[in-house]
């Protein structure tokens, strides 16, 4: 088709036929413009500047990527610097200025917020996610106020006070009592928790754990129940003595069904299959009447009647 033929095609054709060729040219110059002036991102850290284009959904130093396809963002550089700080004051500006991370600097922050102070410089190092090279980096400059040091009473060559002297003897003596010696014994059932503590192996967690259990007991008839809490220290059962007349005893014939299974030897099935003899049988006499139960194991029978009494 000639130019000359749109003479004899009608006007409002070659109008539609003008739009259309107005709208191409556009949307062709608008497409090359864009696909040949793509966006660049020009950054500058420390003097030197790497420009970084747009290629293949990412941005690479010098438009191409490295080996293994990473990705590089051009991200500003912070500059860190070195001075004295204390990290019980310290602001967040000093603790970022220094190369600490943002969410370090709140690690500190919440440290602080709850009551923590940092008396030594080696408190600093267990600033949660702080790295041993930021530590070996930052230790020199760390510097602990004198209103945060350890008070030493007797820093002027004066004496402790006789009163002081045995107020800080008796608190050493609840935190760490003397243990036992090979050979001496406690009681088991009467010894309180500082007592347990005394037991070389027994700390503050097992000695709970023996007076929890022995509350809930009823008291122990032997010292290898101790067996039974987890991982406990076999070696220590010989500083033991045992009194079987501390035990409380269960009476099976009045204790209802809720009464008798919260007793750590019985289930709800135990104490329903006591509760049910009684009710069809009459009281129980002895402990051999247990055992035409069908929930009773002779394990369970060697424990209860320790604890049973008719």
């Amino acid at each position: 088709m000639n130019l000359k033929d749109l003479h004899y095609i009608r006007r409002s054709d070659r109008r539609v036929i003008w739009f259309l060729l107005v709208i191409f040219v556009i949307v062709s110059a608008v497409l090359w413009f864009f696909h040949d002036k793509g966006p660049m991102v020009s950054t500058t850290s420390a003097g030197d500047s790497a420009t970084m284009s747009r290629r293949g959904g990412g941005y690479y130093p010098n438009g191409y990527p490295k080996s293994g396809g990473n990705r590089y963002y051009a991200v500003p550089g912070r500059a860190e610097s070195r001075f004295p700080f204390d990290p019980n004051t310290a602001d967040s500006t000093e603790l970022l200025e220094l190369g600490l991370a943002p969410w370090q600097v709140r690690s500190i922050y919440r440290y602080r917020a709850k009551g923590g102070v940092f008396r030594r410089r080696e408190d600093f190092g267990r600033v949660y996610g702080l790295t041993q090279k930021q530590y070996r980096e930052l230790a020199p400059y760390v510097r602990i106020g004198a209103d945060y040091q350890p008070y030493d009473y007797a820093s002027n060559g004066a004496p402790y006070p006789t009163t002081h002297r045995q107020a800080m003897d008796s608190a050493a003596a609840r935190h760490y009592p003397t243990k036992l010696r090979q050979g001496e014994h406690i009681e088991l059932n009467d010894a309180d928790t500082t007592q347990l503590m005394k037991v070389p192996g027994i700390g503050r967690y097992y000695a709970k754990e023996i007076a929890f259990r022995r509350k809930y007991l009823g008291g122990f008839y032997s010292a290898e129940q101790l067996l039974e809490i987890a991982d406990f220290p076999k070696k220590t059962l010989s500083y033991f003595e045992v009194n079987p007349a501390e035990v409380h005893r269960l009476n099976v014939n009045k204790l209802s069904l809720n009464e008798l299974k919260k007793h750590p030897y019985l289930n709800y099935y135990q104490a329903k299959d006591i509760v049910d003899y009684r009710r069809l049988y009459g009281p129980i006499h002895n402990i051999e009447e247990l055992k035409l139960m069908k929930d009773f194991t002779n394990a369970d029978f060697e424990r209860l009647k320790h604890y049973i009494e008719y």
